[in-house]
């Protein structure tokens, strides 16, 4: 999908909805100065063009009790379509699995698991993940300490 055009007070809605996406349309439409009916229709648009594709709350995994995260690199023993389907569907069921990207190189999937304690991620990984018929190869890396989370996107021109 080709990306859109996009103008300075469109990067601006988008640079100011991914710091603050509760901001109302009243004050959204005072920090980028345009009239709130303007702003709104602008917003519906990027809504309707599929750039801005949801909203939801950041929720902090260490109150949640979510103590450990690991990024979990997978190799498959199949790579028939069959193979990469079947382990999909099964990664989208895993609760723990809060992203997974399909990579180049050796190992052929990212997963990055979220988890209470390393005894979590140990029935997962043997219960789940290890048991999932197809998997070759697994390599866990927990990570100590986060040093720059997601904030949003990189906007172009800005």
């Amino acid at each position: 999908m080709p990306a859109l055009d996009l103008d300075r007070i469109d990067l601006t809605l988008l640079a100011e909805l991914q710091r603050n996406g509760r901001l109302g349309n009243a004050e959204l439409a005072e920090r980028v100065h345009l009239s709130p009916s303007a702003t709104l229709r602008r917003v519906q648009r990027l809504e309707r063009e599929g750039v801005i594709s949801g909203y939801r709350a950041e929720v902090s995994a260490e109150r949640l009790g979510l103590g450990l995260q690991a990024f979990v690199r997978v190799q498959l023993g199949r790579h028939d379509r069959a193979a990469v389907g079947d382990f999909a569907a099964f990664v989208d069921q895993w609760e723990e699995v809060v992203a997974c990207h399909a990579l180049t190189g050796d190992m052929d999937y990212l997963l990055h698991v979220v988890v209470q304690d390393l005894d979590h991620f140990s029935r997962f990984l043997l219960d789940r993940l290890l048991n999932q018929a197809g998997v070759a190869d697994v390599n866990s890396s927990f990570v100590l300490r986060t040093v720059k989370a997601f904030r949003g996107l990189p906007l172009p021109g800005r």
